[in-house]
């Protein structure tokens, strides 16, 4: 008896500070309450029970205290406890609305601009009111990489099937053309059962290529080759296995990947248009999410893909780690694979529909594809001299977005130091910085001070070295400044600039041994920039410089040079970024190259390659067929 007496408080304790922590609002009174008869009970009965009866009331006692709230508060539907709280992304044209104000999803408008904020909200769901469709995800292709990458995601999207089904969720499998296959399975039969209401839209029916929405701006990728990109050899000898299966090589599937359970006592299994949207009204479904292959066409495009859903007032959401694109990067924008996949869902997110993650119904972080090893930048761009909304927005699509992915960040148009979208800097590999003179809130500029001592690299384009103060008065109410961000991020010492009457001439440092300039190479005449001449000396010790500018009659100054900072980061930094300085290939591949050094790849650009990736880009377009 003494013994449990001892070690009652301690599990009393361990108990109490778990299950109240999980409590559901509400009920944590009766939680204290419970607890303080626990102890009273307690007291009163160690002189006359047993050690039996007694572990039998205590346990007795820890039910009504941690249990019975917890099922009283899940009795019901429609509770906070049952709905599914889901993060939901959308973007909005910078300048066309401000991002904190509600829009309605289902009718996105069309951009008149062209650089986004990438908005994320908080809604609930209730789960019964939810279906899953699952696209195409079929058990054969005749793309090589479309199997392989069919085959890594199909667990993760059984997780999420099973995740929605076990909530009351209606999954529907969706697997074109593969329909005979199942024809006396319980979950076809299911929906042949479901009643054709004469309320049937027929323009639930066919493919759909395009909605209103969609008008007003080009599509994101050139797919009209199909999307295949597997490597040559490997497609013929894949074609060859497939005739040798008794599969045609063109359309070689038969079924849904095995790996996504198909439930016959829950789900069901169409290709209809008007099968699939009787399910959705039958059991009065609001949310739906798609998840399958391929997002830029049959996910899209099908008679119960997101454009008809959308169409037909569902309110539909792409969950865009579970899904791929047919897109071959030896088409424009000629970017990797994976890009082209971020292009097709930025496109999704713009003028379609939300999106979300699949982590948001079940443990983990979001899917991501064991090839895509691409690092992550966030751009963050606020100025209103230099024109880097454009300037350096094209250049990162054209040159950057070829081999990392990258999360642009805006300042809003009608609050300037406020910019939407920092949270991405959570995720980030790195950081590249357009700002001029903004101070920012607490918060914000707290989330940049922690990734910068987080020792990840930051990349500096002009007025980067006054990014976040002012000149020579405070900021406003609510506001911080970070006057010492050029010393101690970028080794820097800006002053001020000279006239903008000089033309600055720009040459490589004749002492530089820096790994982005070559030997032959030191003391070389690049080019002339319209920019003014930054006043920089003397730069801090631990400052490499690449390149100097001068003008008539004045000391010459550093114009790019990288930096090991106090947390031992690497930044890079370069006064340069003029409108003008963007038409000159040796500052856009020294740029590229900066990218590359500053996130450890060896990967180095000439100037032949960063102008004929600019040429290759700039003569195509994007086509779906």
């Amino acid at each position: 008896m003494q013994t449990i007496l001892r070690k009652l408080p301690v599990v009393r304790s361990r108990f109490l500070s778990s299950s109240l922590s999980k409590q559901p609002k509400g009920v944590g009174l009766v939680g204290m309450q419970s607890h303080c008869l626990l102890g009273t009970m307690i007291s009163v009965m160690t002189s006359s029970m047993n050690t039996a009866l007694l572990g039998a009331v205590f346990g007795a006692v820890l039910g009504a205290l941690c249990i019975a709230p917890v099922a009283r508060a899940q009795e019901g539907s429609g509770t906070s406890d049952t709905r599914w709280r889901v993060q939901l992304t959308t973007q909005t044209p910078v300048g066309q609305a401000s991002p904190s104000q509600p829009t309605d999803a289902a009718k996105p408008s069309a951009p008149v601009a062209n650089n986004f904020h990438r908005k994320t909200e908080s809604v609930e769901w209730e789960p019964t009111k939810t279906a899953l469709i699952v696209c195409d995800v079929w058990d054969s292709h005749h793309g090589l990489q479309a199997v392989r990458r069919v085959r890594e995601v199909a667990p993760h999207i059984d997780r999420l099937v099973k995740a929605v089904r076990s909530r009351g969720g209606i999954i529907i499998h969706a697997p074109s053309d593969c329909i005979p296959f199942y024809a006396q399975h319980p979950a076809r039969k299911r929906a042949q059962e479901v009643a054709i209401s004469p309320e049937t839209p027929q323009s639930i029916v066919p493919w759909c290529d395009q909605i209103e929405s969609e008008v007003a701006i080009g599509y994101p990728v050139d797919q009209s080759d199909g999307g295949e990109d597997d490597d040559a050899v490997e497609h013929l000898q894949w074609a060859e296995r497939l005739s040798g299966m008794g599969r045609d090589p063109k359309r070689p599937w038969v079924r849904q990947i095995e790996t996504i359970e198909i439930d016959g006592q829950k789900d069901y299994v169409s290709d209809s248009g008007k099968e699939i949207w009787n399910i959705l009204k039958t059991h009065g479904i609001e949310h739906v999410l798609l998840s399958g292959v391929h997002t830029n066409m049959c996910v899209l495009g099908r008679p119960f893909g997101l454009r008809q859903l959308k169409r037909h007032g569902f309110d539909a959401v792409l969950v865009r780690d579970l899904t791929d694109t047919m897109y071959n990067p030896q088409r424009w924008p000629y970017v990797s694979h994976s890009s082209g996949t971020d292009r097709v869902i930025d496109h999704i997110e713009r003028v379609v529909c939300p999106t979300t993650t699949s982590d948001q119904f079940l443990d983990g972080s979001p899917f991501r594809f064991s090839e895509d090893q691409r690092k992550h930048w966030v751009v963050i761009i606020g100025e209103d001299e230099y024109k880097t909304d454009t300037t350096l927005v094209r250049w990162a699509q054209e040159q950057l977005s070829r081999d990392f992915r990258i999360s642009y960040v805006f300042a809003r148009e009608d609050a300037p130091n406020e910019f939407v979208g920092l949270e991405a800097l959570e995720t980030a590999d790195a950081m590249l910085v357009s700002v001029r003179r903004r101070p920012l809130p607490a918060a914000d500029l707290q989330r940049i001070r922690r990734f910068v001592a987080s020792g990840k690299p930051v990349l500096g384009i002009r007025t980067a070295s006054h990014a976040f103060s002012l000149r020579g008065k405070e900021p406003p109410d609510g506001l911080v400044a970070w006057p010492e961000f050029d010393a101690q991020v970028f080794g820097g010492n800006y002053t001020n600039h000279h006239g903008n009457d000089f033309i600055t001439s720009v040459r490589v440092e004749p002492q530089t041994n820096h790994p982005l300039v070559s030997h032959d190479e030191r003391g070389k005449f690049l080019f002339e920039s319209k920019g003014s001449l930054y006043r920089v000396s003397p730069l801090r010790p631990g400052a490499s410089v690449l390149w100097t500018g001068s003008i008539p009659n004045e000391a010459s100054e550093p114009v790019a040079w990288s930096f090991v900072r106090d947390d031992s980061g690497r930044s890079f930094y370069t006064s340069l970024g003029h409108e003008s300085d963007f038409d000159n290939d040796a500052f856009c591949t020294l740029l590229l190259n900066a990218v590359h050094w500053l996130t450890g790849s060896s990967q180095r650009a000439t100037v032949a390659d960063v102008e004929h990736q600019q040429h290759m880009v700039r003569r195509g377009k994007g086509k779906q067929r």
